[in-house]
C-alpha cells in the first residue's frame, strides 16, 4: 500500500500545474492532525519548499488575514515570478523578515487555512488531515505546553468557524487520517 506522502504526490503530478509551470499541494486540516508530518514526507520524497501557515499568521487569532497573505505569495508565483511571505514572529508579536519563494516544480503549503477558498484556482491538489479533537489536542499540548492550553481552545473555535465557512473538508482532492487508521480517499 502507498503511504500517504505517494497518495498525494501521485495525485498532484497527474493534474496539470497551477503555479504556472509549477503545482502547489495544500495540507488542510485541524491542528495537530498531522499535516507538518505529511508535508514532510513529501519535502524528503521530492525535495519541494515547505511553507507553514503558522508562520504567515497575525498571532492567535491571524486566520481571517491568512488568505490575503497566501495570495499575495502565491499570485506571483502563477505568473511565473517569485513570491514571498513574511514572517511571524511569535516572541516578539510582531511581523519579522520576508521570505522569497521561487519559481518551482512543487511547493507544499501546510497547516490550518492553507486551502484558503480565495486561492482555490492556484491549488493543484488539496488535502485534508483530520484527527480526534481528543488526540490533536494531546499533540498540540505535548508540543506547546500545558500553558498554551486556553489558546488551543479558542483555536480550535476559530478553525472550525473558518473550514465550515470556507468548504475545506468538501472541497479536498484527498482525504487523509492522521491516526493512520483509515486509508487514503481520493477523490
Amino acid at each position: 500500500m502507498p503511504s500517504d506522502a505517494e497518495v498525494v504526490l501521485a495525485t498532484a503530478l497527474a493534474r496539470p500545474p497551477t503555479l504556472h509551470e509549477g503545482r502547489l499541494v495544500c495540507i488542510d486540516g485541524p491542528a495537530g492532525s498531522g499535516k507538518t508530518t505529511l508535508a514532510a514526507g513529501i519535502a524528503a520524497a521530492t525535495g519541494a519548499a515547505v511553507v507553514h501557515t503558522d508562520e504567515l499568521l497575525h498571532g492567535w487569532r491571524g486566520l481571517p488575514g491568512l488568505a490575503a497573505s497566501l495570495d499575495a505569495m502565491l499570485r506571483p508565483l502563477a505568473g511565473g515570478l517569485p513570491g514571498s511571505w513574511r514572517r511571524w514572529d511569535w516572541y516578539a508579536d510582531d511581523w519579522a523578515e520576508d521570505h522569497p519563494v521561487a519559481p518551482a516544480p512543487l511547493l507544499v503549503v501546510e497547516g490550518v487555512g492553507s486551502g484558503a477558498a480565495p486561492i482555490a484556482d492556484l491549488i493543484t491538489t488539496l488535502v485534508w488531515v483530520e484527527a480526534p479533537p481528543e488526540l490533536r489536542l494531546a499533540r498540540g499540548m505535548a508540543r506547546d505546553g500545558e500553558q498554551m492550553a486556553p489558546h488551543w481552545a479558542q483555536w480550535m473555535i476559530d478553525e472550525d468557524e473558518l473550514h465550515a465557512a470556507d468548504g475545506t473538508r468538501d472541497r479536498a482532492d484527498v482525504v487523509l487520517d492522521g491516526t493512520g487508521v483509515r486509508p487514503p480517499a481520493v477523490r
